[in-house]
């Protein structure tokens, strides 16, 4: 089963896709999807597009994405929540099963503490999966989504424990600059 995990973001959003059809989850590819200063509607049409291709490339059999979590900000968080909707709506175009999941609970999977900072997050998912460099942040992250899903479907943590709930809702490039790492 290849889970293609999502970062959301209206300026990058990051992006992970593993194999878990092994017992320990193999690294296929991350990166982010780099989005172009347009208006927020162009923005969210390069995240759909990405995701898209993202899809088509890998043919993920699931897909998770990070909740969104309250902001300071509200103007932030709006954006942040369109970005989200953008790659959900695509996901589900293409017939994905969709899993959300909260921070607390992605980091507490990933590091063993639902407080854990970016870049113990970043170290935990280069030792776990047998990285050689360490992805950038975004990518990290959505590494981190991914591997939560996997040890989720295998009931090696509790799906909506730390504040998450995976929805397990069914659904039936233009301008998009990308940066894959390659192990």
């Amino acid at each position: 089963m290849i889970v293609l995990g999502i970062d959301p973001g209206s300026r990058i959003t990051g992006y992970g896709v593993l194999d878990a059809s092994e017992r320990q989850p193999r690294y296929i590819a991350s990166g982010c999807i780099r989005l172009k200063d347009e208006s927020l509607a162009q923005r969210l049409a390069q995240v759909y597009a990405g995701i898209s291709e993202l899809i088509g490339i890998h043919r993920p059999a699931a897909f998770a994405i990070e909740q969104v979590f309250m902001s300071k900000n509200a103007d932030s968080a709006l954006k942040l929540g369109q970005a989200r909707g953008a790659a959900i709506v695509c996901a589900a175009n293409h017939g994905l099963d969709v899993h959300e999941y909260g921070p607390r609970q992605i980091k507490q999977a990933v590091t063993g503490s639902g407080g854990a900072d970016k870049t113990q997050v970043q170290h935990m998912i280069t030792a776990t999966l047998g990285l050689s460099g360490t992805p950038q942040a975004d990518a990290a992250d959505a590494l981190g989504i991914a591997l939560t899903h996997c040890y989720a479907s295998r009931g090696l943590i509790t799906q909506g424990s730390f504040g998450g709930r995976p929805s397990g809702s069914r659904g039936g490039g233009k301008g998009t600059s990308w940066r894959q790492y390659r192990p």
